[in-house]
């Protein structure tokens, strides 16, 4: 056997309805097209736009420009200042700022930003650091780390 010589098993593809050659051929007189009419002539259709006259759901609806980026990650913010509600030489992770009510969710990435000032030596674990936050915090003494993100979109997407 050669391969063109292959051929799929008898019956178990089926011929094409060949409509439009006579009544003799399963598909004559309308040959499925129905009477006369813009649907029955050769390239005849109304475009998925046009709704018989009356003003098109396109049009009626109010403009809605651009897109949504499913990929964009909302950080939550939490600016310098409000850090210093902890005790000196503490852990500031998002966890524990749920717990002390400065943000709502821990499970949404938190950046820190640069307004207001920390006069404590903190260890402040977040997503992302401002270049201003990250020197305030160095300066009073404390410690940086950024806690990577998971590509994961249920947790990033904004809730």
């Amino acid at each position: 056997m050669k391969l063109h010589e292959l051929r799929p098993p008898e019956g178990s593809v089926k011929r094409n309805k060949r409509v439009a050659r006579g009544n003799s051929g399963r598909g004559g007189t309308y040959a499925g097209r129905g009477r006369k009419g813009q649907n029955a002539r050769a390239g005849g259709r109304v475009s998925p736009y046009f709704e018989g006259g009356q003003l098109p759901l396109v049009r009626r609806l109010p403009y809605h420009r651009g897109f949504t980026n499913i990929w964009k990650i909302y950080y939550t913010p939490v600016n310098v200042g409000r850090l210093n509600v902890f005790e000196a030489g503490a852990e500031v992770t998002p966890e524990s700022l749920a717990a002390a009510g400065i943000i709502k969710s821990p499970r949404r990435p938190v950046v820190i930003l640069g307004d207001g000032d920390v006069d404590r030596p903190l260890k402040v674990s977040a997503h992302r650091f401002s270049a201003s936050a990250r020197e305030k915090i160095l300066a009073a003494g404390g410690e940086v780390t950024e806690i990577p993100i998971r590509k994961i979109r249920k947790v990033l997407r904004q809730s």
